[in-house]
């Protein structure tokens, strides 16, 4: 099983309480289903208005089950940004 960093950023860093941590996941959904385990609530709320890289690439509008992780990788979990 792939280990990855989920990092938080902005209103996601201040809803789980921590910049990053650890997880194991093959995809996408996965590692989000595992957040949304460890930080129920107010985290949960603002990963419906996240956008995701996955080691430096966008993930755009593909399904999140289809997005396989690798083991060492990075998840940047980004909440909608105000300003330029």
């Amino acid at each position: 099983m792939p280990k990855v960093t989920v990092r938080y950023w902005a209103a996601a860093k201040a809803a789980a309480g921590m910049a990053e941590e650890p997880y194991e996941a093959v995809t996408l959904a996965e590692a989000l289903a595992g957040v949304r385990e460890r930080h129920p609530g107010e985290l949960e709320r603002v990963l419906l208005r996240c956008s995701f890289l996955v080691d430096g690439d966008p993930v755009g509008t593909r399904g999140h089950e289809t997005v396989r992780l690798a083991d060492g990788g990075t998840v940047e979990v980004l909440p909608p940004f105000a300003g330029g």
